[in-house]
């Protein structure tokens, strides 16, 4: 697994300045205002950041954003970053400085002269999340880094800092754990590898167990199983338990884990069908989110339930036009094998529900092209049963700067997936196409459970960088439902 950067907080040393090798960060308020440890760096190289603080060029720079000085005199570092961030700044903006602070060191040691800057935490999140790089099938020296090099943060009060970022640099080690899942090929994240990284999570505390195939039959998972049936690799369910709290009900999270999706029978386009690795996102950020909660010792129950399967046009894959009978007993005419996470999903929830009985469930997929169109990379598409928790969720993605935004569900969709020959369709034709994806999903939801469905599929892998993430696996998600979990369901103090 990639590991976050190292960050370590230390006591002020003004005199081992001179000597940093690497690159040293500063920070100066709007008005130019800088601390001591930010003079001291003025005086070694002769005025040069004062110069910069009362030059023109300095109120065009951003709060958060900063100008470099390259081979400073009188310092050994290479260069010196000047930051321009008030001593006060909100948790966005100190993590937009640490995503910036990340790009400038590059390869490099940093040394940041925090002096008595507040959300250092914060600031220490943002530069670990935009730190990450995916280099696991890189070859040679040039191209995979040995351990990246670390970043100390000096402060007044290293020992209480170090301790308020350990919950945050938790949080971004479960980013992590999502991206690299959602980054891996899918000739090397098979269900069976999928399942094996899950369950080796049984070391920082989670309990879990898989399903295997023989399993599933018993509890009549044919919905599931329906879709995994041309491949080789096996179909699996996996089940993460963290108990933190005392007896409550848990907070379920369910994710849609297809390792790779060909289409089945309704074969994709070969243009971009590589990108089909990352149809297993759901499961991916429901695993971070696991991971997290568990690093960072929640003091909140949470289950995540995961259905692993590969779809693949195999000699016995589904076809269009078979009917399968769901965990629920409710029967299924498949009309498109290419909507397949719907029928993984329903058999995992109803799972789910029949045995852990949640306070609320989330479920999370890759879902539909449906939503890319109508709200691009920048959102995912939010559907829920219930508006306190739709409510309590939107407010925490906003907190931790991962957009969503609430679509509709109605009575009226669900005439598009009457079928003629079984109790429902797996799809309800071009329009709505999200819409009425997420109404198939709610016929398997109890009536007293809140839910809300996530579909992520223009947020889970992008084309460019992000804040806080290089292109590629953003681990979009996970932020915001440990936030909720923080909010609503962990014990407070």
């Amino acid at each position: 697994m990639t590991k976050p950067i190292a960050i370590f907080f230390a006591e002020t040393h003004l005199d081992d300045i001179r000597e940093v090798e690497g690159k040293i960060a500063i920070f100066a308020t709007e008005d130019g205002k800088i601390d001591t440890g930010a003079r001291r760096v003025n005086r070694l190289t002769r005025g040069a950041v004062l110069r910069l603080l009362e030059a023109e060029r300095w109120g065009k720079v951003k709060p958060g954003e900063g100008v470099v000085l390259g081979f400073p005199a009188g310092l050994a570092a290479q260069a010196v970053m000047v930051m321009k961030l008030p001593r006060r700044p909100d948790v966005a903006l100190a993590r937009k400085a640490g995503a910036n602070l990340a790009k400038f060191k590059s390869d490099e040691a940093l040394l940041t002269l925090g002096g008595n800057i507040t959300r250092l935490d914060q600031l220490a999140l943002g530069l670990a999340l935009r730190a990450y790089a995916f280099t696991d099938h890189k070859s040679g020296d040039d191209d995979k880094a040995e351990e990246p090099e670390a970043v100390t943060i000096m402060c007044g009060k290293p020992d209480e800092m170090t301790e308020a970022a350990a919950p945050a640099l938790a949080l971004a080690e479960g980013v992590f754990f999502t991206r690299d899942l959602v980054s891996e090929p899918a000739n090397v994240l098979t269900t069976t590898e999928f399942a094996a990284r899950l369950s080796a999570m049984t070391d920082i505390g989670l309990k879990v167990e898989t399903l295997e195939e023989k399993d599933m039959e018993k509890l009549g998972m044919g919905a599931l199983l329906g879709v995994g049936q041309g491949s080789d690799a096996p179909s699996k369910l996996v089940i993460m338990t963290w108990s933190g709290g005392a007896d409550e009900a848990p907070l379920a999270l369910v994710g849609k884990g297809v390792v790779f999706d060909t289409g089945g029978i309704s074969l994709k386009p070969a243009a971009g069908m590589e990108d089909m690795t990352m149809d297993m996102g759901g499961a991916g950020v429901v695993a971070g989110v696991m991971r997290a909660v568990a690093l960072r010792k929640a003091k909140a129950n949470v289950v995540g339930v995961v259905g692993l399967v590969e779809n693949m046009p195999g000699p016995n894959a589904q076809r269009p036009g078979d009917v399968v009978t769901s965990m629920k007993g409710d029967t299924i005419e498949v009309i498109n094998t290419d909507a397949e996470g719907r029928l993984v999903l329903a058999d995992a929830m109803w799972y789910t529900q029949d045995r852990f009985k949640p306070a609320a469930m989330v479920d999370l997929a890759t879902l539909t092209g449906a939503i890319i169109i109508g709200l691009g990379h920048e959102n995912a598409g939010v559907f829920s049963n219930d508006d306190a928790f739709c409510t309590a969720f939107l407010k925490a993605a906003e907190a931790e700067g991962e957009g969503a935004w609430r679509m509709p569900l109605g009575a009226a969709y669900d005439k598009m997936l009457k079928s003629g020959i079984a109790d429902m369709k797996n799809v309800g034709g071009r329009p709505a196409g999200s819409i009425t994806a997420a109404q198939f999903l709610q016929r398997f939801v109890a009536e007293d459970t809140p839910w809300i469905h996530l579909d992520i599929a223009g947020v889970a892998s992008v084309k460019s960088e992000t804040a806080y993430a290089p292109k590629g696996a953003t681990g979009w998600g996970v932020l915001a439902l440990d936030r909720l979990i923080r909010d609503r369901y962990e014990a407070k103090e």
